[in-house]
């Protein structure tokens, strides 16, 4: 089922919610940022977020957003592709370009449109040069709902050789006041440790005998205290995974997460090769949902996708995209409860 109503109203124009129910599963997403505002399981919300549009406007965590052209970080804020090299707009410190910059998709109303009984579609048009990334991109997003997962379908089409990486920037909390209970599994033998700006250094190490070994479900909180120096930098998580199996094949259960709190339990399936782990150290915002603080380590967040700055590292995962091919990628998130 799926229902829609008038939320807000962003630089004149009028913001839709949509709704989109099944099972024990309601999930809300604004156009605002094609951003997830709500995740209800078995009567439990299981994400932060802002009780208005406008906390999604003014706010800096990019809470729910559909995050493009590029997730993540692009070091320098430039990439070449085909002897060409692009300079991108740097919005963090200067020197990097993050989530696509200021002008990225989380900035931007996404017009949507229901497909079916169980579907939400938002499309957008970036120009070509917007941000500095090359070639007009049509692209949509899809989420839909159905038997207590929301699998969101990311579609686009460039006018241009450009690169592209789309993810969803929820933080997740499966009903609890904090992540630092919270076991999680991620199906990863390496990630990619990074420099001081959280670039990269284009190594991939394997987890084995890290606080990075996820393997076997562990307790957040004690990777996040854990003194490996990768980690003990960042006040908790913010690298990615390097997911095991072929780059673009499809990974069932790529990782897992429960909460003993709620009983609430969390697989992440995708066909991207990486997955960004991130505890919400950073996180520092007075007015969520409800008037709750949104606080260091208070989620966590799974976000798929090619790795940071493969534009600039030609031993990551490619994710360069020829003019007029179509680009697919889909993301699961199932919910249960023991």
């Amino acid at each position: 089922m799926v229902t829609k109503e008038i939320s807000g109203i962003v630089g004149g124009e009028k913001v839709n919610d949509f709704t989109v129910a099944d099972g024990k599963l309601e999930v809300r997403i604004s156009e605002y940022g094609a951003a997830v505002r709500s995740v209800v399981f078995d009567g439990t919300e299981c994400v932060l977020g802002y009780d208005t549009v406008d906390g999604y406007v003014s706010g800096g965590s990019y809470q729910g957003a559909t995050v493009g052209r590029y997730a993540n970080r692009i070091g320098g804020g430039a990439f070449v592709l085909d002897g060409i090299k692009y300079e991108l707009d740097t919005n963090e410190n200067g020197k990097t370009t993050l989530h696509g910059g200021a002008p990225g998709f989380r900035f931007k109303i996404l017009r949507g449109e229901t497909v079916g009984d169980s579907s939400v579609r938002f499309s957008t048009v970036s120009p070509d040069g917007e941000g500095g990334f090359p070639g007009e991109v049509r692209f949509s997003v899809t989420f839909t709902v159905r038997g207590d997962a929301l699998e969101i379908r990311y579609e686009a089409v460039s006018s241009k050789p450009t690169v592209m990486n789309f993810t969803n920037h929820s933080y997740f909390t499966l009903g609890a006041e904090n992540c630092l209970d919270t076991l999680l599994r991620v199906d990863a033998d390496a990630f990619t440790p990074t420099d001081d700006d959280l670039i990269p250094t284009g190594e991939t190490v394997p987890v084995d005998g890290t606080a990075f070994d996820l393997r076997e479900a562990k307790r957040l909180g004690d990777g996040i205290t854990s003194d490996h120096p990768q980690i003990a930098a960042e006040d908790g998580y913010d690298h990615n995974f390097c997911l095991r199996g072929e780059p673009r094949a499809f990974k069932r259960g790529a990782a897992e997460a429960f909460c003993p709190a709620t009983g609430i339990k969390l697989v992440c399936s995708t066909d991207m090769p990486g997955l960004q782990l991130y505890t919400a150290n950073m996180l520092n915002e007075k007015n969520g949902r409800g008037g709750r603080p949104l606080s260091p380590h208070g989620a966590f967040c799974l976000e798929t996708q090619f790795y940071p700055n493969s534009p600039n590292e030609p031993s990551f995962p490619p994710c360069a995209v020829k003019a007029g091919e179509k680009f697919e990628s889909v993301t699961e998130f199932a919910f249960s409860r023991a």
